[in-house]
């Protein structure tokens, strides 16, 4: 998530701003920049395990979207890929970061 869509999407801001979906109405700019926001900075504080909770509630929000709104009337092979990614971000959301991230360090220094 974090480099084949967050980071292709920010790099491309330019390029997109004018052509990306705009399913809820809020316009294209906004869009694109909450899509960037979940895709790329929530990805990577996923991946560091850095506020792991917090950070999956807007792409689970963003997979969502993009299955149900977005991809609404294309065939389930469209929905698919965003549904199981969605479907990752749930468990992580319900489980928490793991013993080896930023959370679990920070943790571990509060009980000292």
């Amino acid at each position: 998530m974090l480099l084949s869509h967050g980071w292709a999407k920010l790099s491309n801001y330019g390029t997109l701003a004018t052509t990306f979906p705009d399913p809820l109405g809020m316009g294209v700019g906004f869009t694109l920049g909450v899509a960037i926001f979940a895709e790329f900075f929530c990805s990577l504080l996923v991946v560091l395990g850095l506020s792991t909770r917090l950070a999956t509630i807007p792409l689970i929000g963003t997979m969502l979207t993009a299955a149900f709104v977005v991809h609404a009337m294309d065939p389930f092979d469209k929905k698919e890929f965003a549904l199981i990614y969605a479907t990752c971000f749930i468990t992580i959301f319900l489980t928490g970061p793991g013993a080896f991230s930023l959370d679990a360090f920070a943790r571990l220094r509060g009980r000292r």
